[in-house]
């Protein structure tokens, strides 16, 4: 998950404090996201903790709220103080106050659950036997799991560092269940020598208050389809921050016509054929936006309106600006206020 620190994973590192020890951020990973490389570097980190305050909880107290503030708390201490947490304890942030006890509980919990009444927990997972083969090309994980049997989102569930859900083009170390080594590259060597990258690795971001119906019709697909690319058992359980891969990209050629589903808007359509709202009142002579299931809309061949694709370090107002569109009219067409976030993979419409 991701505060409202920015901090992301399960370590819930910040990226600067993440680039100390180690973790990579890339457009294609975020090392912060994969388990056993965060958990080396939290280790790391509190390691590192210990030795400058010399008492655990304190460590653990520094490592949420951050060194520099526990120091400066430590140099107001008079002689009396005896270096433990607790001496602080008054003097830390709420959150911190709060995040210490609670991480010790966890500890112990999880070493004698019956103790502290917890009974009849089921039986952990077994762990799933992987093994490490680099990777050199561009290919979809939901495509490799749909040509290797897989259950789907096993890949991506192997690799969450991978934030579009897709290999790079450049060497990679992927996880794979053991034994599948020889399928997959296999698999990776028939793909197409050009991917259609933007059409599999197209993103959305979560933000509070979504919804996985109201995401897919957003990007004109269904829920199931978004519960299948990304691997998810319930659509009710998604969250602020994640990543969602959508098969939401517009048709190579615009059909001259659709035929209304339940659901449906004039928005979404309009995102999903590359036109814009106005362009499809206009030809279909609407006088309001209300639709129903079964009508039948006239979509304008080349309707001048684009889609595009967010890069890293793009924002609202500088795509507006490069398209020659109004900041207002770019965040209206896509349905973001002037705040908004955007996030490099996803789509926008760009209003003719």
């Amino acid at each position: 998950a991701l505060s409202r620190a920015r901090a992301l994973g399960m370590w819930q590192f910040i990226s600067s404090t993440g680039y100390r020890y180690g973790l990579k951020r890339t457009e294609w990973a975020d090392e912060r996201m994969d388990p056993d490389k965060s958990t080396r570097a939290a280790l790391a980190y509190l390691g590192e903790l210990h030795e400058l305050f010399g008492d655990w909880l304190t460590a653990v107290a520094a490592y949420n709220c951050g060194e520099a503030r526990v120091q400066r708390l430590l140099e107001q201490q008079s002689a009396g103080y005896f270096d433990q947490f607790w001496d602080l304890y008054e003097q830390l942030p709420r959150e911190t106050r709060r995040y210490v006890p609670r991480f010790i509980a966890t500890v112990l919990i999880l070493g004698d659950p019956a103790r502290y009444g917890f009974h009849d927990l089921p039986a952990p997972l077994p762990p799933i036997e992987v093994e490490r083969i680099t990777t050199t090309r561009w290919v979809a994980l939901a495509s490799l799991d749909e040509q290797l049997a897989l259950p789907p989102g096993t890949l991506a569930e192997l690799n969450p560092e991978l934030r579009n859900k897709a290999t790079p083009d450049m060497p990679y170390e992927l996880l794979v269940p053991t034994g599948r080594t020889r399928q997959v590259l296999a698999s990776i060597a028939a793909q197409p020598a050009t991917a259609p990258r933007a059409a599999v690795t197209t993103v959305h971001h979560v933000r509070r208050g979504e919804s996985l119906s109201g995401i897919a019709r957003r990007y004109g697909t269904s829920v199931a389809t978004l519960m299948r690319l990304n691997g998810l058992r319930d659509p009710n359980r998604i969250s602020p921050g994640q990543t969602l891969t959508v098969d939401g990209s517009a048709p190579a050629t615009t059909p001259s016509s659709y035929t209304v589903k339940r659901g449906d808007s004039l928005w979404n359509i309009a995102r999903r054929f590359g036109t814009s709202v106005d362009r499809i009142r206009r030809d279909n002579g609407l006088r309001s936006d209300t639709l129903r299931p079964g009508q039948r809309l006239s979509l304008a061949q080349g309707s001048g309106s684009r889609t595009y694709i967010v890069r890293r370090g793009d924002t609202l107002g500088r795509i507006a600006s490069q398209n020659r569109v109004s900041l207002d009219r770019l965040a209206r067409a896509n349905g973001l206020s002037l705040r908004s976030t955007i996030y490099p993979g996803e789509r926008l419409v760009i209003p003719e």
